[in-house]
């Protein structure tokens, strides 16, 4: 397979005919990144809607190092887990290393500063808007964070995908804690740099293909959910105006 050509229409094969080895290794990295989401938008939307609407000593330094872990490099998430899942790390007594259960750890952590920054933005401009009314009517803190939250839920969405369109497309930090053992660890990021050195370019493409075709989907997700927002903002416009 000379060809980019030829490299392609093999790659198509293999997706339309099911191939077992492309298959399995999609699934697993969705398996992985949905874990890992569903960890990180876990604690993230809290943190983030909490920290919307809480003042406190302090917050603007946080809320700079968190602004900061944005722009962290992944390789850089992975070798820390790394040393701490290692034999001689703190937490070399799980046996976590090289296993499903450490590129979730890996890809929780890069994902969780997006969502709690994302999430904090969303509910403080929520929070700038409605938040003296909800106070006046005795919310603390956290019950405002939470109803701040839950009015913006439809833009809550979009970030939860983003951040699985962020877990499913990295891997620096997932090859390190990973190894991308055949069969084990190996997932689409992973399996296509291993792929492209190989030379075995259909499959690497392939894999290719199904990762655009899966952030591809997400964007549209995210486009389809905005106009489906600002379509309900309008009915109630409307409805407010008559």
């Amino acid at each position: 397979m000379n060809t980019f050509s030829d490299s392609a229409a093999t790659a198509l094969q293999l997706i339309v005919s099911g191939d077992a080895a492309l298959w399995a290794i999609v699934l697993r990295s969705l398996s992985v990144s949905a874990t890992a989401c569903l960890l990180a938008c876990s604690l993230g939307l809290l943190l983030g809607a909490w920290l919307a609407v809480a003042r406190f000593p302090g917050r603007p330094a946080l809320l700079t190092l968190l602004n900061t872990f944005l722009a962290i490099p992944s390789v850089v998430v992975g070798l820390v887990i790394y040393l701490l899942l290692s034999r001689s790390g703190p937490l070399g007594f799980l046996g976590w290393l090289f296993s499903f259960k450490a590129m979730v750890v890996a890809q929780s952590i890069l994902v969780l500063p997006l969502v709690t920054a994302l999430t904090r933005q969303v509910v403080e401009d929520a929070d700038r808007q409605h938040g003296e009314q909800l106070t006046s009517l005795g919310a603390r803190t956290g019950l405002r964070s939470l109803l701040m939250a839950w009015d913006e839920r439809y833009a809550l969405l979009t970030v939860l995908i983003t951040a699985f369109g962020r877990a499913v497309s990295e891997v620096g930090a997932v090859m390190i804690v990973g190894g991308n053992i055949d069969g084990f660890t190996r997932v689409m990021t992973t399996a296509i740099a291993l792929e492209t050195s190989k030379g075995d370019l259909p499959l690497a493409l392939g894999l290719g293909i199904v990762l655009l075709m899966v952030v591809l989907a997400l964007n549209t997700a995210v486009s389809l959910l905005r106009r489906w927002r600002e379509h309900l903002d309008g009915g109630d416009l409307r409805m407010a105006t008559t």
